[in-house]
């Protein structure tokens, strides 16, 4: 069941989430075979935390490594990814269905790379969704910063 705080999201903008059996997506891998594209259109969500206490979620291509040069370029130095609890403490979405929507306190990262795609699908708050969209609209609804995460 999509959280309400994101059907009102997508509500506003028009949008329809994708909804599969529940635990069908929790992977970038087994979202894009469920959904019929290929991996890098699965917009992955990552939450990190900086060394100051801050929360950044990346967002991504669903097959893209991130290289540590690139997050500490992006985010600075020390920053580590969070672990499934804080993860949920902080989006209010367990890992599997992280997403960009709906979210306060943490700053969103939209890496560049999902440009490339004409619809990108990221999670609409559980592992049974995602949400069909261009990069400029999830720009659009999260006010995301376009970053460019690729290794130098």
């Amino acid at each position: 069941m999509i959280p309400a705080k994101v059907r009102s999201v997508l509500e506003v903008h028009g949008l329809e989430a994708l909804e599969f059996e529940p635990g069908s997506t929790p992977t970038a891998e087994l979202a894009a075979r469920r959904i019929g594209v290929e991996t890098g259109r699965i917009a992955k969500s990552l939450l990190f935390k900086d060394k100051a206490g801050g929360f950044h979620l990346v967002v991504c291509p669903g097959d893209k490594r991130l290289a540590s040069s690139a997050l500490k370029r992006v985010i600075g130095p020390r920053a580590s990814m969070t672990d499934a609890d804080e993860t949920e403490r902080v989006t209010g979405y367990r890992p599997g269905g992280v997403c960009p929507f709906a979210l306060e306190g943490v700053q969103i990262l939209l890496d560049r790379d999902l440009e490339r795609y004409p619809t990108i699908y990221p999670a609409a708050g559980t592992d049974a969704t995602g949400v069909p969209l261009t990069f400029a609209l999830l720009a659009d609804i999260t006010g995301g910063r376009i970053v460019d995460l690729s290794p130098e």
